[in-house]
């Protein structure tokens, strides 16, 4: 398979990029730039490190025990005894991708010549991605202090020959992986093992591909709604440019915007247009509000990792300008968490509001049409359970929303006092777009049962598109059957960007 080569300098990484290399869709290389700040960078970290004047992190401990001076002797145990005390992670290890990501991230910020590290170390970084090495890396521990601390050790412990990596996608011992790899393990000489563990690269990787999933999911919202909208016969009207105007938020605006291009081409809204219907439900009126807001978010998010991903988090920081080594606190996850909190709660608006409109449609009070949209209802419950299930998600990411960002526990002796748990962060985000994912899934698919119901008349370009493509996979519900394989089909379509390519395709 051919992948094309992604050049890496610390300051120009795209999300989008990420992402790419993420699936191991891209091989990566530093500029030649880069490789020039790396060697001088190096060559100051070596002058400290063969002096006799205390430098954190070269030649004294770690945390609180940054006032313990190291012989020279020990430099290199200091470094590899700092990546196993390190690495005590827990739990599931990170998805592939989010790994690759991970990987990808560490290299970018060593490649801004900040950190002190050799180029071959970072080199063997690189190997390890374009040979598919990737480190089995738990996703707990992290408290987002001095960034991604226990992560970030499982990542460095392959550099050494130790812990576990995947190669070709099979688990196995890291040195065997780097054997079969043709790569060879390194021995960290004086900073790097700190140079590899300090900053907030987990929490971007989990935060990176969480976010591209949730600007996603946004416009997957528009369509499940205009879907909803067409199959309930609501109103165009309240998606008008003149509405927008007066309150010109740029999300609500480009939601309205999307919702009247679905919508064009209709038949449905010439059927009701003398109807005594004077308003629709917030759930359909308020939608370019609602899930505007929710775009808002995520452009607040965004914002912050784009910042993020290309900035150094090391510390301490190698300026070799100044021909100065300096602690700082960049390392910090505070901005992460705070962004990975807003991503959260603006995915549950979307599925909170997906919900109420999956109410709309399988309530005959409020629907006009037959009871949970059901044939022969009564011998058949048709969605009736689809909307519980939705309801029990969104009261899961209700929960989940609770902010991680205002959470501090103290660690490392009182020496980290304020922690940001970033990681708690982004794994809840992660948690929540799942279950927004198969909220959306459930309304489309309850949606498609309504304009099944409104046949022959067709609806608006980008519904009927939507709908055409779920009925390729999952039958009209003539009489009751399991429903969660249809909802597992329809959860299929978003996941493979399948829905959004046709219904771009149905409406360009």
């Amino acid at each position: 398979m051919y992948r094309p080569r992604l050049l890496i300098d610390g300051d120009t990484l795209r999300l989008e990029d990420i992402l790419q290399v993420a699936r191991n869709e891209a091989l990566v290389q530093l500029t030649p730039e880069s490789e020039a700040c790396v060697r001088a960078s190096r060559d100051l970290v070596e002058r400290v490190a063969a002096g006799d004047t205390p430098s954190y992190g070269i030649n004294t401990g770690f945390g609180t025990l940054a006032e313990v001076r190291i012989d020279k002797k020990d430099l290199r145990e200091l470094q590899r005894n700092l990546i196993l005390s390190h690495a005590a992670g827990v739990g599931t290890p990170m998805p592939l991708p989010e790994a690759r990501a991970l990987l990808l991230l560490r290299c970018n910020v060593l490649a801004k010549g900040f950190s002190g590290i050799r180029l071959e170390t970072l080199q063997l970084a690189l190997d390890m991605l374009n040979k598919d090495v990737v480190p089995v890396v738990p996703e707990r521990g992290s408290v987002g202090a001095s960034g991604d601390l226990a992560p970030l050790a499982h990542l460095a412990l392959v550099f050494i020959g130790e812990g576990e990596a995947f190669f070709e996608g099979q688990r196995m011992p890291a040195r065997q992986a780097l054997e079969r790899a043709g790569l060879k393990p390194v021995v960290l000489e004086a900073k790097e093992g700190l140079a590899l563990v300090n900053g907030t690269q987990a929490m971007c990787a989990v935060g990176t591909l969480l976010q591209l999933r949730a600007e996603s999911l946004a416009t997957v919202a528009d369509i499940a709604g205009s879907m909803t909208l067409e199959g309930l016969l609501g109103s165009h009207k309240p998606f008008i440019p003149e509405i927008q105007d007066v309150r010109p938020h740029e999300g609500q605006k480009a939601c309205a915007a999307h919702l009247l291009k679905l919508l064009a081409g209709s038949d449905l809204v010439e059927t009701h247009v003398n109807c005594s219907k004077v308003q629709d439900p917030y759930s359909l009126r308020c939608m370019p509000q609602v899930h505007g807001a929710a775009r808002e978010g995520f452009a607040f998010a965004r914002r912050i990792l784009e910042v993020e991903v290309n900035s150094a988090t090391d510390n301490p920081l190698v300026f070799v300008e100044g021909n100065r080594i300096v602690s700082g606190g960049n390392f910090h996850g505070q901005p992460i968490s705070l962004a990975m909190d807003v991503t959260a709660m603006a995915l549950t608006q979307l599925s909170s509001i997906s919900e109420r409109r999956v109410e709309q449609l399988v309530n005959p009070a409020l629907s006009n049409l037959p009871p949970f949209l059901a044939k022969n209802s009564g011998l058949n419950s048709g969605f009736m359970i689809a909307q519980v299930t939705s309801a029990a998600l969104v009261a899961e990411s209700r929960v989940l929303c609770h902010p991680a960002s205002v959470d501090s526990i103290p660690s490392s002796a009182g020496r980290e006092d304020h922690v940001s748990m970033g990681m708690t962060a982004a794994l809840k985000g992660r948690q929540v777009a799942d279950f927004t994912r198969t909220c959306l899934a459930i309304e489309i698919l309850v949606a498609s049962q309504a304009l099944d119901f409104r046949l022959p008349v067709k609806a608006g370009r980008g519904p009927r598109a939507a709908h055409e493509l779920v009925r390729s996979r999952v039958p009209t519900m003539e009489k009751d059957r399991e429903i969660h394989r249809d909802i597992e089909a329809v959860c299929e379509l978003i996941d493979s960007g399948e829905l959004l390519r046709v219904v771009r395709a149905a409406t360009a």
